[in-house]
């Protein structure tokens, strides 16, 4: 269903009292125009859910894709039914991948020390980024979506796609990223490739690939950060074809050729898109974890949903899974307007015209059980010249204010536990409690009050994490060291967060997943 602009306030306000009419449960989001004071945090379960799981589980999501020829033979009516998607932590990649030393399969403190740096290190890249333009680039394809790899708890933050590449198509993980605008996967032969779970692709056994010539318009279109546009050396037949290269804060980069190849996704039925531009990239070092590479999700032209255009109108959803082996180990992630649900909370996206690839929020406030932060609303100001801002982030693991908004944040949530016994900081955590013995304990509620009224009500455990298995908890934000706030994957962590970027709105709820 297409919504225009003026729909959207009248959706909230519909589905405002539809919402206020069952009190929530502890651990689900509210988004309403009240906040609610306290809610319970079950430590056991947090702590149980933050461990690896000891075997890889049976799902569908880590067989091998099934090679169809053509998808013209799917339906309508189940094309629309497959985009919806299946996500799972990262945890749950396969047996074998866990079980390699270099995966962080350490104890919940290394794991989550060696997350923060890699974290620290992102923030770091993301506050410098200016991405590209914003032309279009268009495909002829129906709602759909894939598989998804949650990898918060190995340490490097990001979320993973199970797709086909090539023709015929052959399975990868890939790295998605609503920060990022080039969809890229480690080619053969390789110079220099790390290690990942699935064969390295092979551009020549695929009858769909094609390079990107370098006078192509399609090459000088890349992100004006690209840090080595040009072109290769002239092929046997004269042939030079566009060069790239991508560097990420973390230490990962990639170097290759731009080329258009077929990604096929699967989930209930095959979508298959053809001529995307991707990075073939022969020279790779990343933290990845598996990943063949990654699939761009941000608002530049050359990113998977640029690439897709007017033919899904720039909406995407998905549901981050809780990290961990918990209960609550499946999420999704979609493409197409049918993944727009009906009763969220829609708040307008806001355009940098420095960082176009950023999606870019409205925020007003904090509040911190139930009651409005003392914060300046300039302190979350995206100013003319680009400064500032709110983005939402999926490679961010934690969420980053400005030293004031912050500091607000925190000291009124320390006003709020002032009865439970406090631990020494960890890492970027400065604000950290000894809960060994606890069952459970009561916490006042984090919320985000966004302009135009709707206010996300966090769940307890997006904001209260445990660091180690005896019992140490951290508040779990972090000044940001700039002007600039990130919200980051663990407060997006169950939450229903959809984007129609034809309209310019962002969307939360109505559930929770």
């Amino acid at each position: 269903m297409v919504f225009g602009i003026w729909m959207f306030p009248l959706m909230i306000i519909i589905s405002l009292p539809l919402l206020l009419l069952v009190a929530p449960p502890p651990q689900l989001l509210l988004i309403s125009g009240a906040a609610v004071d306290f809610q319970d945090l079950n430590l056991r379960d947090s702590i149980e859910s933050a461990r690896l799981p000891t075997r890889q589980p049976t799902t569908a999501s880590t067989n091998p894709l099934r090679v169809d020829d053509t998808d013209d033979h799917v339906s309508e009516g189940k094309r629309r039914h497959h985009w919806r998607l299946t996500l799972l932590h990262r945890d749950h990649l396969t047996a074998t991948i866990n079980e390699k030393k270099e995966n962080g399969t350490g104890s919940l403190r290394e794991r989550l020390e060696s997350r923060l740096l890699r974290d620290a290190a992102r923030t770091a890249w993301l506050t410098r980024r200016l991405i590209t333009t914003a032309h279009q680039y268009h495909y002829s394809v129906s709602d759909f979506g894939s598989a998804v790899v949650s990898g918060m708890s190995q340490g490097s933050g990001e979320y993973f796609v199970r797709i086909g590449v090539g023709s015929p198509p052959r399975s990868q993980y890939m790295v998605i990223d609503s920060g990022s605008d080039i969809v890229w996967v480690q080619c053969r032969p390789c110079a220099q490739c790390y290690a990942q779970s699935d064969p390295v692709f092979d551009p020549s056994e695929s009858a769909s690939f094609a390079g990107v010539a370098c006078a192509s318009s399609l090459c000088g279109r890349l992100p004006p950060d690209n840090d080595a546009a040009g072109c290769t050396p002239a092929a046997a037949g004269g042939q030079r074809y566009c060069r790239y290269e991508v560097s990420y804060g973390d230490g990962s980069y990639t170097k290759g050729t731009l080329a258009l190849e077929t990604l096929t996704f699967f989930g209930g039925g095959p979508t298959v898109v053809r001529d995307v531009a991707i990075g073939c990239g022969h020279r790779n070092r990343g933290l990845f974890v598996g990943a063949a590479g990654l699939l761009g999700l941000g608002g530049g032209s050359l990113s998977f949903v640029g690439q897709l255009g007017g033919q899904t109108g720039g909406a995407f959803a998905y549901c981050l899974v809780t990290r961990g082996s918990g209960a609550a180990t499946t999420g999704d992630l979609a493409f197409g307007r049918g993944a727009l649900p009906l009763g969220a909370a829609w708040v307008p996206l806001l355009r940098n015209p420095r960082a176009p690839s950023f999606y870019y929020v409205g925020l007003s406030g904090l509040g911190v059980g139930g009651a409005r932060v003392p914060v300046p609303e300039e302190a979350f100001r995206l100013t003319e010249l680009g400064d500032g801002g709110v983005v939402m982030d999926t490679g961010t693991a934690v969420t980053r204010f400005p030293g004031v908004a912050y500091a607000a944040l925190r000291d009124a949530f320390l006003a709020g536990t002032s009865e439970l016994p406090r631990a020494a900081g960890v890492s970027i955590f400065d604000t950290c409690y000894d809960l060994f013995g606890f069952e459970s304990v009561r916490v006042p509620t984090v919320s985000f009050y966004f302009a135009g009224g709707p206010i996300l009500t966090l769940p307890a455990r997006n904001f209260l994490i445990p660091v180690d298995e005896v019992g140490t908890f951290c508040f779990a934000f972090a000044p940001s060291g700039s002007g600039l706030s990130i919200i980051g994957n663990i407060q997006q962590e169950g939450i229903q967060v959809s984007f129609d970027a034809a309209n310019g709105f962002v969307g939360f709820g109505p559930n929770t997943c």
